[in-house]
């Protein structure tokens, strides 16, 4: 997301990847994959734009309504979204671009369903796996738009379910942690893999703690029952009887 600015002809011009122009026309038929809905009242099917019309198209509510264009003394009005698609993923569809354009201008809150007095905005697509989304604060009664608060997280929610609509890859999925590829590895690797001696003396030295502890709980049972207990050799198996002591017949 770009953010906002006081000018739609950057915003166009970076969505083209070239400089507006008086020259250059543009068509809903092909770079201007969505727009606004009242945008058949102004032309006509054969009417073709050029850059620097659209541009001036979208600015011109800031000129119309100036007062809601210095609503608290910030006179950014044009909001400007790119999105990508990864070089990995298919390519969409024009009806499918179309629609990207218009969930993102819905939930940005500049196109509400329903709403015949919704700003002015146009999704651009003239630029390989991307898509830009232009459009005005200003509505058309001169009301700013309600734009969520915290848009960047709506507007990458939004983006999380196109993805699964569509079937598009996430970017969960284009990039691995090197960290949870390790785990992974770690947790699948074999276990007959021979230990290393550094380990096996730990382990070593556990089971000795653990034996002198049991040890002692037997002396502590043995004083309380009266009888004395023999200590078992800590390193002996149970069954076998320790150093010195006579053998059963």
């Amino acid at each position: 997301m770009h953010g906002l600015s006081t000018s739609c002809v950057d915003g166009l011009a970076e969505a083209l990847g070239r400089p507006v122009s008086d020259q250059e026309g543009l068509t809903t038929e092909g770079t201007i994959v969505a727009h606004w809905s009242d945008l058949d009242f102004f032309t006509d099917e054969d009417r073709i734009w050029t850059s620097a019309e659209w541009a001036q198209h979208l600015d011109d509510p800031h000129r119309q309504h100036p007062f809601a264009a210095t609503y608290r003394g910030d006179r950014r009005v044009i909001l400007h979204v790119s999105v990508r698609l990864h070089p990995k993923d298919r390519e969409l569809t024009p009806a499918e671009w179309s629609e990207v354009g218009n969930r993102l201008a819905r939930v940005a809150g500049i196109a509400p369903p329903g709403d015949r007095h919704s700003g002015r905005w146009i999704a651009v697509r003239d630029q390989s796996h991307r898509l830009d989304l232009l459009a005005n604060l200003i509505r058309e009664d001169g009301v700013r738009a309600a734009v969520p608060r915290k848009i960047h997280h709506v507007l990458a929610a939004e983006c999380r379910r196109i993805e699964a609509d569509l079937g598009l890859l996430s970017p969960r999925e284009h990039h691995v942690s090197p960290f949870k590829a390790n785990m992974l590895a770690a947790a699948t690797q074999p276990t007959t893999e021979r230990l290393d001696p550094s380990i096996v003396a730990h382990l070593s030295d556990e089971a000795d703690r653990h034996l002198a502890a049991a040890r002692r709980l037997m002396e502590k049972a043995g004083q309380h029952l009266g009888a004395p207990v023999a200590s078992p050799s800590p390193h002996l198996p149970a069954g076998f009887p320790a150093p010195g002591s006579p053998r059963g017949r």
